[in-house]
């Protein structure tokens, strides 16, 4: 893989990985719009192990501070509301439903669902429901104010995530305003939900990797590269867009989504119909 490649797909990762506008179809589309040839195993574990990179440092002190309140020792970090002891409990309930998911789902998330016509109609309709859901109130400000039933909601949504197309930020995001979080809120438990299911990802094709046979002859740095790279924009990524939430609605992410999904239909049938 030239070095070109692994950095521009490393930036497309951590940029749509965060961002909630799904980086299964942006990694799916551009190499095939650009005749590039498919990046393989190796740096699918090298783009996950440089997005658990970026939440793990960014959150760091935050996890450490949940993990610690969770295990009854007073520990304030940066984020009075994360002081609750019910919230490491809450990621651990909410990651339920998506380790589910993935292993009875996996076969058709990788095989059958994994088309443009799936993914273009995810983008639309996830599109509309986090459109939806930004027009409530927000009544809940901050982690602390969660309940088990908005965990358990949460969590479910993320399931969907195995759909190609979906987001797992959009949905959970969505999910999380429909339960009437603020935007910041809603965005950082979406984050924080999303470590243990990335990291599950990641040792599950790590593991495929090794029986594999390992890190391919020539891909050594490729793999380093995309790790690094997708981590750092990743960790730009999550900083701007909470920031950019305190002030400002999701609507730019769902005209996104929306005008994206149409054209990866539109894509979809061209390439059918061998245009």
């Amino acid at each position: 893989m030239p070095l070109y490649q692994a950095v521009i797909l490393a930036v497309v990762q951590g940029l749509t990985e965060f961002f909630p506008i799904s980086s299964t179809a942006h990694l799916a589309i551009l190499p095939r719009l650009l005749h590039w040839n498919d990046p393989g195993l190796a740096f699918d574990v090298a783009l996950h192990a440089g997005t658990l990179a970026a939440i793990i440092l960014y959150f760091f002190n935050d996890f450490v501070q949940i993990i610690a309140n969770a295990l009854g020792y007073s520990y304030r970090g940066k984020e009075p509301d994360e002081n609750s002891r019910s919230l490491f409990w809450f990621i651990v309930v909410g990651t339920i439903p998506v380790l589910i998911a993935g292993a009875l789902l996996k076969p058709y998330a990788e095989g059958p669902w994994r088309n443009l016509f799936v993914m273009g109609a995810m983008l639309v309709i996830v599109g509309i429901l986090m459109g939806f859901s930004d027009r409530l109130a927000e009544r809940k400000q901050g982690l602390d104010q969660m309940s088990w039933r908005d965990a358990l909601i949460i969590g479910a949504s993320q399931a969907l995530a195995v759909v190609p197309g979906t987001s797992r930020s959009g949905i959970t995001i969505s999910a999380a305003r429909f339960r009437q979080l603020d935007r910041e809120a809603s965005a950082r438990f979406s984050f924080l939900l999303s470590a243990p299911a990335i990291a599950a990802a990641a040792a599950k094709d790590a593991l495929d990797l090794h029986k594999a046979g390992g890190i391919p002859p020539g891909m050594q740095v490729p793999y380093g590269l995309g790790i690094l790279v997708s981590a750092i924009v990743g960790i730009l990524v999550i900083a701007f867009f909470l920031k950019f939430l305190r002030r400002n609605t999701l609507s730019v992410f769902v005209w996104y989504r929306i005008l994206f999904g149409i054209i990866v239909i539109a894509l979809a049938v061209f390439f059918r119909t061998g245009g």
